[in-house]
């Protein structure tokens, strides 16, 4: 898919990871909904770096993706504002340290928060995009996962379950949606500045790299990268790419 003109929504977008992201898809063209649930002053900053920076149009939305309300006027608001959608990335999660073991601290509140945000939050969104992918003819639905939804490892077993459940949705999202609209995933490592790692305990953060064959963090615009073919592709759907400098082998 030709990016240039496309419009791009990302979850998250004023994250570590997500900010990476915006900047990838902007740089080929893509006008940028920066989707943001808390920080308004920055998600609107990247936005303007993002006008100045690439001659493109972005603007910041906030959205609280546990809510099916908030989802549907979101997408409303970023169909009102740009005209279309082509693109949905969902980065936006929600980790919190609780180690595998300790089962007590594993609340059915942790649970349902991480689930709902890593793993329903998601599934809302590329429902709600669905259909006007369907009938613009083109779409592309990129999620972010994670390593850990590959094995028994990273912050909480809520948080693994819900990486694992975005790779299947992946799967099934991508027999749901075709052939209009094409759906992958990426599944990073250990990133540095992420507010997701800064949730992480500091013997996984120092781990993480020195258990790699590349002994250091996976890289952002690498995962940023990613995205963009996935965006770009004609023929590659339901796939999940793990870039963790070589850790997992998926």
């Amino acid at each position: 898919m030709d990016l240039r003109g496309a419009v791009a929504l990302i979850t998250g977008g004023n994250g570590g990871l997500g900010q990476r992201i915006c900047h990838a898809l902007a740089k080929e063209g893509a006008h940028i909904a920066v989707m943001y649930a808390q920080s308004r002053e920055q998600a609107e900053g990247v936005a303007r770096e993002l006008t100045s920076g690439y001659q493109i149009n972005a603007a910041a939305f906030a959205c609280d993706i546990t809510d099916g309300v908030a989802v549907a006027k979101l997408i409303g608001d970023v169909i009102k504002r740009f005209g279309r959608l082509d693109i949905l990335v969902n980065d936006a999660a929600y980790n919190k340290a609780i180690p595998f073991t300790d089962l007590d601290n594993m609340t059915q509140e942790e649970w349902d928060k991480i689930i709902s945000v890593n793993l329903t939050g998601p599934m809302r969104l590329t429902k709600a995009v669905a259909p006007i992918m369907k009938a613009q003819g083109r779409g592309r639905v990129v999620n972010i996962s994670s390593v850990a939804g590959l094995g028994p490892q990273g912050s909480s077993i809520a948080y693994a379950v819900s990486k694992a459940g975005l790779i299947h949705l992946t799967r099934c999202m991508a027999v749901a949606m075709a052939p209009e609209t094409l759906v992958n995933c990426v599944a990073p490592g250990l990133l540095e500045g992420t507010r997701a790692t800064a949730n992480l305990r500091p013997e996984m953060i120092a781990s993480g790299a020195a258990s790699s064959l590349l002994k250091k963090a996976a890289d952002k615009d690498d995962c940023a990268d990613m995205v963009v073919t996935m965006c770009r592709t004609e023929t590659m759907t339901g796939q999940t790419v793990v870039i963790d400098s070589g850790r997992m082998f998926h």
